[in-house]
């Protein structure tokens, strides 16, 4: 999936010889706030929002030439986590080193994330009333539908040869087995890297603006300070301590976007017993109606399992590596993609995912109670996914059609 998005978000080559327009001064870290706040209210789609990034920070704005911006999207798309909100956190990054960093990415994550934190306190008191059950069972079927057309997509974009698509049905078999993700996915980029390791570099020139000073030293702050918390909330807090210490992880390896934390996630949260898959699954489908990316659903995992501050403590741990990683990695991304090991790491991981994803979709099937009118609908929810509906759309339409007919 992460290149396939790639291809449709780069700059078109036919405009490269194009001038950018002039770049403006550095606009403060309020002005970045409020503009990515906006742009967050209405950010339904995850990485189908990041044109609209580069329309705000390249045209409208001008904080960043499209040739900065197209940097940008190559580093977000290459590292875990959660596209939409790196792309952000690098135009602020770059226009306003990191304090604009954090005003942007803080900005346009936070519509979602306050509104989870809503439909979560309300899924609790809403969840047993029969037309809110027949909506969910809609949304259910629906999330199948969703997840395995992320696995179709991942495949789609990915899939080179028959031994990538071995290699993501042993990560599959492998995962059906009971082994670790993270097991799974180490070996999975190990293998790539020793078979592909002859294969050629992508190098890249960088643009001209020099970096802002100092942010080798705030990323070691910020690694001590979240090093210091979560040894705190594990003395004093132990649960709310290995909520952080999963999501942490969780965004630590999701390589292809924020689709690629669903399986990471489940396996944690409904292999713990925290939740069951279904109560898992609404989560999903409460992260697809409102703004924001797809990893949003933890915030919802966090509440169900330790109310507020299980929420606070998700949402933290899960969007915390992303931000650093685009910080950290953002100057020396073009050194890391000359290395002849870079490439074939990143698609083991990818390959990885597909096979995650695969997986979480037969676990999300057979968690659910199937019925002819679940089976239509999630059938149709897939054709329509398929056919580039909104995701938004089918979301609304499951759950409508559900509450009149389940």
């Amino acid at each position: 999936m992460a290149n396939e998005e790639a291809s449709a978000l780069e700059v078109d080559e036919s405009r490269a010889a194009e001038r950018s327009p002039p770049v403006e001064p550095s606009p403060g870290a309020a002005a970045l706030f409020f503009s990515f706040l906006r742009a967050g209210a209405t950010a339904f789609g995850g990485p189908a929002m990041v044109p609209y990034i580069g329309e705000l920070a390249t045209r409208r704005k001008r904080w960043l030439s499209k040739e900065e911006f197209a940097e940008g999207v190559a580093l977000c798309q290459s590292i875990p986590g959660a596209t939409a909100m790196q792309t952000a956190a690098f135009v602020g990054l770059r226009a306003a080193g990191v304090r604009g960093a954090a005003a942007a990415y803080v900005g346009f994550g936070l519509p979602a994330v306050v509104l989870m934190v809503a439909a979560s306190a309300a899924y609790g008191h809403a969840v047993s009333l029969a037309p809110v059950q027949a909506t969910f069972r809609g949304f259910r079927a629906m999330i199948v539908a969703l997840v395995a057309n992320a696995a179709l997509r991942f495949a789609r974009a990915n899939f080179r040869s028959i031994s990538d698509v071995l290699v993501a049905a042993a990560c599959a078999l492998a995962l059906y087995a009971k082994a670790s993700p993270v097991v799974v996915i180490a070996a999975a980029i190990l293998l790539e890297v020793v078979l592909r390791r002859h294969a050629p570099s992508t190098s890249s020139a960088g643009t001209s603006r020099s970096w802002p000073p100092g942010i080798r030293r705030t990323v070691l702050a910020l690694l001590a300070a979240a090093l210091a918390i979560l040894v705190l909330l594990l003395v004093f807090a132990p649960r709310l301590g290995t909520l952080a210490a999963i999501c942490l992880k969780v965004d630590m390896l999701a390589f292809g976007g924020g689709f690629a934390s669903v399986p990471l996630m489940f396996r944690e949260m409904v292999g713990r017993s925290w939740l069951d898959a279904r109560a898992f699954m609404d989560g999903i489908a409460l992260g697809q109606v409102t703004p924001g990316p797809i990893v949003v659903t933890a915030t919802f995992v966090g509440y169900q399992i330790a109310g507020l501050s299980g929420a606070v403590v998700a949402t933290i741990g899960i969007f915390f590596p992303s931000f650093v990683m685009v910080v950290a990695a953002a100057p020396w991304f073009g050194a890391l993609r000359a290395r002849s090991w870079y490439g074939p790491a990143l698609h083991g991981a990818l390959l990885s995912f597909v096979g995650l994803l695969v997986f979480v979709t037969f676990q999300f099937a057979t968690a659910l109670s199937w019925s002819v009118g679940m089976a239509a609908l999630a059938t149709a929810a897939l054709v329509a996914l398929l056919a580039g509906v909104d995701v938004l759309w089918i979301v609304v339409a499951s759950g409508s059609v559900a509450a009149l007919l389940l």
